[in-house]
């Protein structure tokens, strides 16, 4: 079996961009849709569009892959497996970028696509950092971590998202686009998890 393939299968990957694909068919019925802002803090009135917070549900979803019921066994694998998971993270980023353009086929405009298309980037890079800093089975930890305090509390008092509140900027904040591809940097060069002594011993 090709060893990518054998990879991908490995980590349940078809049935999590399936999940997705249903997930983007939905949001492009919901396209036009907006998701209330409820700030716990002020009396606000912002709404974001659905198609710009799906992005973390396709990052719970296609970061459920980076967990291997066979981590153990990998860490003894010929294979050059630190790579493959690289390669890993790029395919989930390119699917989730690829799902959220899939709305402006019913009117979904190019800011709104290219707003959750950053979302994905920096809602899997968090997904890709939970899982090598609390382990691949709580990829999801962070990404719904963040996303519920930016719900809760990331509207100013003067109707515009907080400075920390990065994935509800428009496309057009610079430093939501930084932020975005930083996590997603770090999710990719940040070193795989040290083997465990035990693991040596077996190996």
């Amino acid at each position: 079996m090709n060893p990518a393939l054998a990879f991908a299968r490995s980590r349940n990957l078809p049935r999590a961009a399936a999940v997705s694909l249903v997930l983007a068919l939905a949001t492009t019925l919901l396209a036009g849709t907006q998701v209330e802002i409820p700030d716990f803090r002020h009396l606000v009135d912002y709404g974001v569009p659905v198609a710009a917070v799906v992005p973390v549900a396709f990052a719970v979803v296609l970061g459920s892959t980076l967990y291997s019921p066979m981590a153990d066994l990998e860490h003894t694998a010929a294979q050059p497996l630190p790579l493959f998971r690289r390669l890993h993270l790029v395919a989930l980023t390119l699917l989730a970028a690829a799902l959220t353009a899939l709305p402006m086929v019913t009117g979904l405009s190019a800011d709104i696509a290219g707003t959750a298309a950053r979302n994905a980037i920096g809602y899997l890079g968090l997904a890709g950092i939970s899982a090598r800093l609390f382990g691949s089975g709580l990829a999801w930890l962070l990404p719904l971590g963040t996303f519920g305090p930016t719900l809760l509390l990331g509207v100013a008092p003067d109707n515009t998202p907080e400075w920390w509140a990065w994935s509800i900027h428009p496309l057009s904040s610079s430093g939501s686009l930084v932020t975005a591809a930083l996590l997603w940097l770090t999710a990719l060069v940040l070193p795989d998890a040290p083997i465990r002594a035990d693991e040596k011993a077996e190996a």
